[in-house]
C-alpha cells in the first residue's frame, strides 16, 4: 500500500513538474487578422508559436529545454547546419508522421525528409506563407578568412500569419538583403559576436527596414541595453527583452 501511494505521489509530482517546466518559458500573444499568434521564447535560437491550432517549432536545440514536456510539432523550421540549431534529437523528439520540416541547403544532407528552401524561394504550408532570406556574414570571420556563415547556405525567415509577418533572421549580419525588407511587424535579429552582429549592426539593421516590434535573440552575454541607447530616438520600433541568450 506505501508503494502504491508513493507510486501516485511521483506521478502527480511529475505531471506538475511537466507543465510549470512549459509554463515557465516567457510567452508573447499577437493578435492577427487569422487569430492569435503565440510565441514561446525558449532560449538563444529556438522559438515555439502556435497558431490556428498548428505548432511551428524554429531551431529547435535539446540543452535549451526538455522538449519531451512541450507539444510536438507540424512544422519545423531550421534556419542553418550548426550544432546549435540544427539537432537531430530534437527534431526526432518533435517530429510525428505528418510534421513538415524546412531546411536550408547546408542542412541538405544532414535532415532526411526535409524540404529544402534556397535563398528567396518562396512557400506556402499550413496557411503560412514562408519566405527564406539569406543569412550570412560580410565582417565576422574565422582565422582562415572565411566568413561564420556563408552567402548562400543559410536562411532567415519571413513568416505571414494573417496580416502579420515575423522574420527570423538566423545567424547573419545587417546585409543588404534583411535592409531591404519591407512590412516587417515583428523581427528576431542575432547579436551575438563573434558570429553574428554587434548591438550596432542590428540597430543599423532596425532602422533601415523599421520592424514595429525587435526581438533581439541569440545574444549570449551582449549587453541589449546598448542596442536600447542605440534605437532610443527610434520610437517607432518598440524593443521587447526576452531570455533568449
Amino acid at each position: 500500500m506505501t508503494a502504491s501511494i508513493f507510486i501516485i505521489v511521483f506521478v502527480f509530482l511529475f505531471g506538475v513538474f511537466s507543465v510549470s517546466a512549459q509554463d515557465s518559458l516567457e510567452k508573447d500573444t499577437i493578435d492577427t487578422s487569422s487569430g492569435p499568434l503565440e510565441i514561446t521564447f525558449i532560449g538563444h535560437g529556438s522559438l515555439m508559436m502556435k497558431f490556428k491550432g498548428k505548432i511551428i517549432h524554429i531551431d529547435p536545440v535539446t540543452k535549451e529545454t526538455d522538449y519531451t514536456k512541450l507539444p510536438k510539432a507540424d512544422l519545423i523550421l531550421i534556419t542553418h547546419e550548426h550544432y546549435d540549431h540544427l539537432d537531430q534529437k530534437a527534431i526526432d523528439i518533435l517530429k510525428t508522421n505528418s510534421t513538415q520540416i524546412v531546411i536550408s541547403k547546408s542542412c541538405a544532407d544532414k535532415v532526411s525528409g526535409g524540404l529544402v528552401m534556397g535563398n528567396g524561394d518562396v512557400k506556402q504550408l499550413m496557411d503560412i506563407k514562408i519566405e527564406a532570406v539569406p543569412a550570412y556574414n560580410l565582417v565576422h570571420k574565422r582565422e582562415n578568412g572565411m566568413p561564420f556563415h556563408t552567402k548562400g547556405q543559410g536562411n532567415g525567415y519571413v513568416l505571414t500569419f494573417g496580416d502579420k509577418r515575423v522574420y527570423i533572421a538566423g545567424d547573419t549580419e545587417n546585409t543588404p538583403e534583411m535592409k531591404a525588407l519591407k512590412n516587417i511587424d515583428y523581427a528576431f535579429l542575432p547579436m551575438n559576436l563573434p558570429f553574428t552582429m554587434t548591438p550596432e549592426m542590428v540597430a543599423d539593421a532596425a532602422k533601415a527596414f523599421k520592424p514595429k516590434v525587435l526581438y533581439p535573440y541569440h545574444y549570449g552575454e551582449t549587453d541589449t541595453s546598448k542596442l536600447i541607447s542605440l534605437l532610443k530616438d527610434t520610437p517607432d520600433i518598440e524593443i521587447r527583452i526576452r531570455k533568449m541568450k
